[in-house]
C-alpha cells in the first residue's frame, strides 16, 4: 500500500442488512404517524411520504436495481473512481467526512466538475469480509484520499 501504484478494486452487492434496518426505520416512522394525535389529512400525507421516499430509495440505494447506481469503487494512480452501469467508471474526490468504520463505510465524495456531495454506504454484508476490510484500511491511510480531482 506504501506504493501509488498499488491498485485496489472492490465491487459489491446489495446488503440486507440495509434493507432490514430501512424497513425498521420505515415501520417506525408510519407506527408514530398511527400514534400522534394529528388531523387524518395530516397521517395520509405522512404515510404518503414515507411510501414515497421508499419507492425512491429501495430500488436506488438498497437493491441497486437502477443502472445510475454506483456498484464498485477503485483507487489506482489515476485517484479514486466509482462505477456505475449508466456512466462507466467517474473520476471523484473523496470528502474528509467519509467513515470507515467495522460495520458500515459512508463514502462522501464529489464527481469531477460537479459541486453536488453524494453518500454511498457499503454495509459489511455487501463484501466479502477480507474486501470490506481492505476498503476500510484503504480509506484510513490513503496518502492521497483528499487530493483534489485534476
Amino acid at each position: 500500500m506504501s506504493s501509488p501504484s498499488d491498485a485496489f478494486e472492490c465491487q459489491w452487492q446489495p446488503s440486507r442488512l440495509l434493507l432490514v434496518c430501512y424497513a425498521l426505520i420505515q415501520g417506525l416512522a408510519l407506527l408514530s404517524l398511527v400514534l400522534v394525535d394529528i388531523a387524518m389529512w395530516a397521517r395520509a400525507l405522512g404515510a404518503l411520504f414515507c411510501v414515497a421516499h421508499a419507492a425512491w430509495i429501495v430500488p436506488q440505494q438498497l437493491l441497486l436495481a437502477r443502472p445510475s447506481c454506483y456498484r464498485a469503487l477503485r483507487c489506482n494512480a489515476d485517484g479514486w473512481q466509482v462505477y456505475s452501469a449508466a456512466q462507466g467508471w467517474q473520476t471523484i474526490e473523496l470528502h474528509p467526512d467519509s467513515l470507515a468504520l467495522p460495520l458500515i463505510v459512508l463514502l462522501r465524495f464529489r464527481l469531477a466538475g460537479q459541486r453536488r456531495l453524494r453518500s454511498l454506504c457499503v454495509a459489511r454484508d455487501s463484501l466479502a469480509r477480507d474486501q470490506h476490510r481492505r476498503l476500510r484500511v484503504r480509506l484510513k491511510f490513503s496518502r492521497h484520499r483528499w487530493v483534489a480531482v485534476k
